[in-house]
């Protein structure tokens, strides 16, 4: 197999462009990110960050992204966030691991998650 081929057959540069059924989007993102770092990346560079479900693929949290939300999304970046290992009393224990999108927004585009309309 080539370089220039991909494993799912598509070659380089050629997007992909599957249609997904509405429940599995309403199900990829679990929630936003609100937290110092995530509101940063918004107002500078308007880039939004949700927590997804593990098996998400960008491709996916673009479609859902954009229908649950009316937006264009421009490029979606996915980190894996590994849970920390933490003690419990004496008992060890461990956080989840989750995934972590940034996805970025046309010129233009915003998400209020707060409700409030923009005078």
């Amino acid at each position: 197999m080539s370089r220039s081929k991909r494993k799912s057959g598509y070659a380089r540069g050629q997007a992909r462009s599957v249609v997904l059924d509405e429940e599995r989007l309403y199900q990829i993102i679990l929630k936003p990110v609100i937290s110092e770092k995530s509101t940063g990346l918004a107002d500078k560079h308007s880039q939004v960050v949700f927590q997804v479900k593990t098996d998400a693929r960008k491709d996916e949290i673009r479609q859902a992204v954009e229908k649950l939300f009316a937006v264009k999304v421009k490029h979606v970046q996915v980190v894996n966030v590994r849970g920390k290992v933490k003690r419990f009393g004496k008992t060890p224990g461990a956080r989840s691991s989750w995934k972590k999108a940034y996805v970025c927004l046309q010129d233009g585009q915003d998400i209020d998650f707060l409700g409030m309309a923009a005078a």
